[in-house]
Order: C-alpha cells, then sequence, then structure tokens
C-alpha cells in the first residue's frame, strides 16, 4: 500500500488552501467590470511550462461559465498486457473516494454548484474536466484535483465498479463502427496503438487497486500534464498547478513506439449493413503530410456538409454511385497520432453490393495518383478542412481538447490562423503524393456484416 503514502497531497487541509487563492470573477464579468467602469480587454492565450514540465495554458474570455481541464499521457497505449482496459476503468472510476473527499461529497458538492465533472480519454491521453459558473471555479476546482492526485481506490469501490465495464462496453459496440474501429486497430498495429479503447472481457474483475494506484503513479507525473482552463485568470491557474499538480516528477512510463504492421479482421454477423474500413499509414500529428492528408480526405469527401445531404461533390460518392444501384455511404478516414497515422476510406453498404463499393471507392483514390484532381477541388477542399477546424474550436469542449492536446504534445500552441496558413500551404502536388502513400502502401482492413461479397485485404 505504498502507493497510498506516495502522492504528497495534504487532501484535508485542501478546501482552505483554495480558499487563501484569489476570487474568483463573478459570474458576469462585464457588468462587474462597467460597475467599477473598467473596461475588460481580449485577452491572448497564456501558456507556461513549469520546471517540473507542467504544463499550463489558460484563455481568460470572460465567460460566464469557467472549463478547467487536466490532460495526462496516459491513454490506453501505454497499458501493457498485464493492465489490458485498465484506462477503461478509470474512466468509470472517475468519481470514487479520493484522499480528500468521498464518492458522494464529489458528486453533491458538484451538483450543489451546478458544476459536471467527466472523464474521457483517447488511445494516447485522458482528460479529466470540469466545468462550473465563475463564481465557484475554486470549489470545482478541489474536486478535479482530488480526483487526478489523491485517488484511493478502495477495494470495495473498485470491486462494485468493474461490472460496469460490460455494460459500458456493451452500449458502445451498439454503434457498429466502434467495433469495426477497434478492429481495424487491432489489425494495424503491433503494439501500443493497438490497444483498445474499451477493456476486454477476460479483464472485468481482475482489477485490483494495486494495479490502478501503479499505473496513476507511473502516468499521472507533472511533467505528462497540462493544466488547461477557460474563463479563469492565468495567475489563478499557475498558482492551482504550481500547489497541487506539483506531484511527482520524472517522465513516467515512456511507452512503446507504434508498429504499424497491416493486417485485417473480419467479423462475420447477422447485422443488415457491412461496415469496411480499408487503410494504410498515413501522418502523424502535427507534422506537414498531416495537412496533406487532411485536404485529401476531404477531396474524396469527409462525409456529408448538408444534414441528411447525398455530398454530391464527394468523389467517394461519385465513384461508387457508378457501381451499384443499392443505398450506400462512402467517405474518407484519417486519424492521426503522435508517431502515426492512419489514412483509407470506410464504406457502409448492403451485403450484395459491399464488395463493388469498396473496389470503387479504392478506384477514386487511385484516379488521384494518375492524375485526376483540379486545383478547384483541392481549393474546395482546403475550405472544408479549414471550416471544419475552425468550428471545431468554436465550442468550449472543442476549444479546451484542441489547446490542451497541442499544450501536451508540444508544450506549445498553434492559433487558428497559424493553422489556416499551414492549410493554404498544401499543393496540388503534396495531395497527389498523399495518394499515393495509401496506393502503395501496406493495407490493413477491418470489416463487420454479411461478408459473402466482401474482398479479403489481399485481394484489394
Amino acid at each position: 500500500m505504498a502507493a497510498l503514502r506516495s502522492v504528497p497531497l495534504a487532501a484535508r487541509g485542501l478546501s482552505k488552501r483554495f480558499y487563501s487563492l484569489k476570487s474568483s470573477p463573478k459570474t458576469d464579468p462585464f457588468a462587474a467590470a462597467e460597475r467599477a467602469k473598467v473596461q475588460l480587454h481580449p485577452q491572448e492565450l497564456e501558456i507556461t511550462k513549469l520546471p517540473n514540465g507542467l504544463v499550463i495554458a489558460s484563455l481568460e474570455n470572460y465567460s460566464p461559465a469557467s472549463k478547467i481541464g487536466v490532460f495526462i499521457k496516459a491513454g490506453s497505449r501505454y497499458e501493457t498486457t498485464a493492465n489490458l482496459g485498465i484506462t477503461h476503468l478509470l474512466r468509470l472510476a472517475s468519481n470514487l473516494t479520493t484522499k480528500g473527499a468521498s464518492a458522494f461529497r464529489i458528486t453533491r458538492g458538484i451538483e450543489a454548484v451546478g458544476g459536471s465533472l467527466s472523464v474521457a480519454s483517447t488511445r494516447e491521453n485522458m482528460v479529466y474536466s470540469v466545468e462550473c459558473l465563475r463564481d465557484y471555479v475554486d470549489t470545482v476546482m478541489e474536486y478535479l484535483i482530488n480526483v487526478t492526485t489523491a485517488p484511493e481506490f478502495r477495494r470495495w469501490e473498485v470491486s462494485e465498479v468493474q461490472p460496469r465495464l460490460r455494460v459500458d462496453k456493451a452500449i458502445a459496440f451498439q454503434n457498429p463502427q466502434v467495433g469495426v474501429l477497434e478492429n481495424l486497430h487491432a489489425a494495424a498495429y503491433r503494439n501500443a496503438l493497438a490497444n483498445s479503447l474499451y477493456c476486454p472481457d477476460y479483464m472485468v474483475g481482475k482489477f485490483t487497486s494495486e494495479q490502478l494506484h501503479n499505473f496513476v503513479q507511473n502516468n499521472f507525473t507533472s511533467a505528462r500534464m497540462a493544466l488547461v482552463g477557460l474563463g479563469v485568470s492565468h495567475s489563478e491557474l499557475k498558482q492551482v498547478g504550481e500547489q497541487f499538480l506539483n506531484i511527482r516528477s520524472g517522465a513516467g512510463s515512456v511507452g512503446a513506439k507504434a508498429s504499424y504492421r497491416g493486417g485485417e479482421i473480419r467479423e462475420q454477423n447477422g447485422d443488415s449493413l457491412v461496415h469496411a474500413v480499408v487503410v494504410a499509414e498515413g501522418a502523424a500529428s502535427g507534422s506537414k503530410e498531416a495537412n496533406a492528408f487532411g485536404v485529401l480526405q476531404h477531396v474524396l469527401g469527409a462525409g456529408p456538409l448538408v444534414k441528411r445531404g447525398s455530398s454530391l461533390t464527394s468523389k467517394l460518392i461519385q465513384g461508387a454511385a457508378k457501381a451499384t444501384t443499392e443505398p450506400f455511404d462512402a467517405s474518407a478516414f484519417n486519424v492521426n497520432y503522435s508517431d502515426s497515422g492512419l489514412f483509407g476510406i470506410y464504406t457502409i453498404a448492403q451485403p450484395s453490393a459491399a464488395g463493388e463499393v469498396i473496389k470503387a471507392s479504392l478506384n477514386q483514390v487511385k484516379a488521384i495518383v494518375q492524375g485526376e484532381l483540379t486545383e478547384v477541388e483541392v481549393s474546395r477542399a482546403k475550405n472544408q478542412l479549414k471550416a471544419a477546424l475552425l468550428m471545431s474550436v468554436e465550442s468550449s469542449d472543442g476549444l479546451l481538447e484542441e489547446i490542451g492536446s497541442q499544450a501536451l504534445a508540444s508544450g506549445a500552441y498553434a492559433s487558428p490562423a497559424a493553422v489556416v496558413e499551414k492549410i493554404d500551404a498544401v499543393a496540388i502536388a503534396d495531395v497527389v503524393n498523399a495518394a499515393k502513400k495509401f496506393v502503395s502502401g501496406k493495407k490493413s482492413m477491418a470489416a463487420s456484416g454479411d461478408l459473402a461479397n466482401v474482398p479479403f485485404v489481399d485481394e484489394l
């Protein structure tokens, strides 16, 4: 139980110490400024990297609601064969008893101020976030710090939450796309990124408190964290980081470098539609090549841009429509990780037409390699990509995610204007080269449904 004593946090004194911080602005900062005859000026994003490696980023946007997140390099790629699924359990165990607050107190305390606590994870990161009115930042921050730095993982609480792993997974897998994408990563990679976001059934009920403590101790270190806030002052957020997130030094678990291998997983079942995705290794996030793949995705078609629309400008839709009269859908698939990426096509079709839709979609990528691409199409794709990126940061959730992900990966943040500039710099030759990389690359495939007419990956 040494792990329980290894967290240097005076949890019982947490509330008193938080009250010593500068008081949060009132819910309506503009009204307060008007009464005080003070003018509020737009603030720029501020980023500070502490000596212990913790990155603190904040944007004072004077919103009546504040949102704060702790981003941690502790996604499923850092799991081992001995603890597969542990990040899934951590997501469900976010409100369990900590050194400073019981599970009941956490729930009641956040609800009492109209706030919310949520936990999400990707293959690379875990994100603990809270949202509340500005008046109650100190209150909800207390619970956020408790949850991320001082969990107790009591044996009976851990045992009670584990059956929920199956329920949570079953709900997620009701969407066939979830299962196909999980199988795709398992087929495409040998390690790290092959790990699922969901706990395997054979691990349910086998996790111990000690395993949870060990994973947190090895991955929840200051150098692997970013504290990000919207609607809070940078000085206040920095003080919180210095006082309460200076918990463990060191880089923690290094984790294995992703190793792309190519492969195939086919799941034969009774679903009425066939879901199939064919990919090759794409680009790592933040690279110049990633922008080219992003433009290529929108050239091919990234999904309908008009609600219930037919994506008439999508090359994939246009090509597959010539191969079948059956209803179908086809879009380009693109995902980027810190050291790898996947790019390809995702199709949904009737079992009788699945093979034709897949082949016709792949032929559209081959046509680009052969020169069937115009400047007009590239310009339109750039506009779509820029619009998608800019609109994604219009919401507080999207903006917090973007700032946190960048701050955690590089300790910096590229403004939307800088991102747009990089997209504009993508040339038609870059898009063609991205298509060539996909066409010549080793393929991976995942498919589910009635697969009688679905070709194997080595037949494509």
